[in-house]
């Protein structure tokens, strides 16, 4: 397995809205596997394909505390069926330690494709409900600093900015 370069804020591609995967084979369960593994590796619990600068729409899930309960999600989207409104503190492995208190529907119905192309809905709650949410935002090309204010989006950015130009060239 190859561990995948993660894109981080403010990197543009990570605006990019992802296509649709019609194509089900082994070089998607290939991709799927390498972004679980960098996932894993990058102590993630929820990587988009955008955040690999792949802009097709599949997302890798897992937030068992064994990370042995892995979700892949390819062609994701969800409804709300809990209107109540719930904050979770956020990370996000493109916007590197950073936590906000992000504020989002408490349930929803999950409908996917698997990598075999099967249909799928679920009920979702809690973290994986919020996990969903957090990855289908970024196939779309939103992420979670454009839930905050322009003001904090923007000390984020700095810093982040700062760090990348800090950081050792190869």
């Amino acid at each position: 397995m190859n561990k995948l370069n993660i894109l981080t804020f403010p990197d543009p591609r990570l605006r990019k809205k992802a296509s649709p995967i019609t194509v089900f084979d082994e070089n998607l369960k290939n991709f799927a596997e390498d972004m679980l593994f960098t996932m894993y590796e990058s102590n993630g619990i929820g990587l988009a394909a955008t955040q690999v600068d792949f802009h097709k729409r599949l997302i890798v899930i897992d937030v068992s505390d064994e990370q042995n309960d892995p979700y892949f999600l390819v062609n994701p989207t969800f409804k709300v069926l809990d209107d109540t409104i719930e904050h979770f503190k956020e990370g996000c492995l493109s916007v590197p330690s950073f936590f906000e208190d992000i504020y989002r529907p408490k349930k929803i119905e999950l409908t996917f494709q698997d990598l075999e192309g099967k249909q799928h809905v679920e009920i979702a709650e809690g973290v994986l409900s919020v996990c969903v949410q957090h990855e289908i935002d970024h196939l779309e090309g939103k992420l979670m600093v454009d839930y905050l204010s322009p003001l904090k989006r923007d000390r984020i950015k700095s810093k982040l900015q700062r760090k990348k130009d800090d950081s050792p060239k190869n």
